[in-house]
């Protein structure tokens, strides 16, 4: 059976870039995955990033979704302790409206920023703690059948808009095999509890009706180009960048040489920072390919959602294209 393949865009920001270029790149980014047959795209709700742009995540993708005509769209995801149920109820209900059959909504419990940040959404530290409940009334709004007396999301779609449980240790996989939902693991930045996770879900899921069997998807970083040096020398680029960002948490601070930032990476402390991308395909499209088969496998993934991390706009469309184009040609071999 063939892997089906779907993109998770961090909608970037890159150097010398705004966020408008940023929005315009997603949407090419999505045309690039509506024609070389992926699934979906989603976006990720991060805040006070500002190599990020897709903090107001329903509006990207209401955005993307104009500027589409096929693809599915959605969260990858919304941070529910943030939000009110009723209000991604909404919110979802309207996208699933004007796009109908194109809309998902994955779920997660982080902050998706630092404490600070979190106060300033008026999140309460502990509000984690009711993501479970979160979900379920969620649910009830999204099919009609609210939880909370006399209380009704409007917009209510006539589609369904179908949720995925995100997440990257053994709660989320715990929920989404309770609830009989599709899990989603965050592999391409949280590794460590990948296979442990998902045997949990396989082995505890029970049917509901939304989902009849168990269905994974997991992350990969992709560096897809016509050589291998290239695509090398693309994630060598954006690793560093995604370095200096973490290190500095977008204040002001050294301008590190890639030199000095090749060492930290390499020393005790930089280590988990490289880790955390430690399921990174990088190359041709034969080696990608042969590297994503190996790791779905592996992994008992029915999905695989592609990080294609290359700085430039036009090197990330060309990886979608590639990578798009040599797993369609392994299903017909």
């Amino acid at each position: 059976m063939p892997i089906a393949l779907s993109i998770l865009d961090l909608a970037s920001i890159a150097p010398g870039q705004t966020p408008r270029d940023s929005f315009d790149n997603s949407v090419e980014l999505a045309r690039a995955a509506e024609r070389s047959g992926y699934r979906r795209v989603w976006y990720a709700e991060h805040h006070n990033m500002a190599s990020i742009a897709s903090s107001a995540t329903s509006v990207l993708i209401g955005y993307v979704a104009a500027h589409t005509d096929t693809i599915r769209l959605g969260a990858g995801g919304i941070m529910l302790p943030n939000h009110s149920p009723l209000v991604i109820a909404e919110q979802f209900g309207t996208l699933e409206t004007l796009f109908p059959g194109r809309i998902d909504l994955g779920l997660g419990r982080a902050p998706g920023s630092d404490q600070k940040t979190m106060l300033a959404l008026r999140r309460n530290p502990s509000s984690a703690d009711s993501f479970p409940q979160d979900v379920l009334e969620l649910q009830g709004y999204l099919s009609g059948q609210s939880r909370v007396p006399g209380v009704r999301a409007v917009p209510r779609a006539e589609g369904v808009v179908p949720l995925y449980i995100l997440g990257s240790s053994l709660f989320g996989a715990q929920l989404a095999a309770q609830l009989g939902l599709p899990y989603a693991f965050a592999s391409h930045f949280a590794p460590d509890a990948l296979h442990q996770a998902v045997a949990v879900y396989r082995d505890t899921f029970r049917p509901s009706e939304q989902l009849a069997e168990p269905y994974v998807m997991a992350g990969v970083n992709v560096f897809t180009a016509e050589d291998h040096d290239e695509a090398a020398e693309q994630k060598a680029v954006a690793y560093r960048a995604r370095t200096r960002m973490m290190i500095s948490r977008g204040a002001a601070g050294p301008d590190f040489t890639d030199a000095e930032i090749d060492a930290f990476l390499a020393s005790p402390n930089g280590r988990q920072l490289a880790s955390m991308t430690q399921y990174t395909a990088v190359g041709t499209a034969t080696e990608v390919r042969e590297y994503l088969e190996d790791f779905a496998t592996s992994t008992h993934a029915d999905e695989l959602i592609l990080t294609h991390q290359a700085t430039r706009i036009e090197d990330r469309v060309r990886s979608v294209e590639l990578t798009g184009a040599a797993m369609a040609a392994a299903t017909t071999r």
